[in-house]
């Protein structure tokens, strides 16, 4: 039996979830669950809405691409989206709207596109166009006046490919649905502000930047860097007073190299003239 496959459920519970105003209350202006269909009728055979049980021979959703026939499977591929209207941002959107920017994304082969087959839908409830990937097909019939079909490969259907991200980015391109990157960034920006301030389990150990000074023990970014800033600027008065000392011991080194030296190298290093006067000195204290 045909069945409706987990990604497809999904996009259909995506768009109800804001596309139907008011769940309590059957109306026009909404899009209600009855308007959002992916399995046919009993009586459906061939076509993306039928599964492997109900393709029929030479049936079109299997036999014009590889992606179609290697991924037929019992599920269902196709998506049809009745007609609403909502306010956002100060303008009205509505089927037609959301068709038109639909396939605009698909001509201009935006990534998440990339697994859907066609579209069938009107621009303005008057006339039915096709868009198709494979370029076979350019008409569909007048109920797409009041709907349009979404058609996906079989593959990505067999594969439970996400297929949220083209309509989740309609629903916040009109601002029914935040940005996930603006809520990504926020929460990031949340996040390094607490680290800065306030740290956390996975920011290390604390430490109190001025001992027993005004500032308490911290993990934070802000205390680990003033805790080392003090830390350099103590290094850098240490390296200045080492700097500042003379290391230099003349006595020590003398009697060093004089230990090295027998009476013979030390009478052949002295100049003739100071050689002479170191013996009359020498001379003169034996003599004493």
């Amino acid at each position: 039996m045909t069945r409706a496959p987990a990604n497809l459920l999904a996009v259909r519970t995506l768009l109800l979830s804001h596309l139907n105003v008011d769940p309590n209350v059957v109306r026009p202006e909404d899009l209600e669950p009855a308007e959002v269909g992916i399995v046919g009728d009993p009586s459906h055979r061939g076509g993306y809405h039928c599964g492997s049980d109900r393709v029929v021979a030479n049936d079109y959703s299997v036999v014009e691409s590889s992606r179609d026939s290697s991924g037929l499977t019992l599920d269902a591929a196709a998506l049809d989206v009745g007609t609403f209207q909502v306010s956002a941002g100060g303008r009205a959107h509505n089927l037609y709207t959301f068709s038109t920017w639909c396939v605009a994304e698909c001509v201009a082969g935006a990534p998440d596109t990339g697994d859907l087959r066609e579209i069938i839908y009107s621009p303005d409830g008057a006339v039915v166009r096709r868009w198709d990937r494979l370029g076979k097909r350019s008409t569909g019939d007048s109920s797409h006046l009041f709907h349009t079909h979404f058609s996906f490969f079989r593959d990505s259907i067999k594969a439970n490919r996400d297929q949220t991200p083209l309509f989740r980015r309609y629903l916040t391109s009109i601002g029914l649905l935040e940005d996930d990157m603006s809520a990504a960034a926020e929460s990031q920006i949340a996040n390094l502000y607490s680290a800065m301030f306030y740290g956390g389990p996975s920011m290390g150990r604390s430490v109190d930047p001025d001992g027993s000074g005004p500032q308490s023990a911290s993990n934070s970014v802000v205390a680990k860097l003033d805790y080392l800033m003090l830390r350099v600027d103590a290094l850098g008065v240490a390296l200045t007073n080492l700097a500042n000392r003379d290391f230099t011991n003349e006595e020590a080194i003398i009697a060093g190299v004089l230990a090295g030296l027998t009476p013979e190298k030390i009478a052949a290093a002295l100049p003739p003239t100071i050689a002479k006067d170191v013996a009359d000195e020498m001379a003169r204290r034996l003599a004493a």
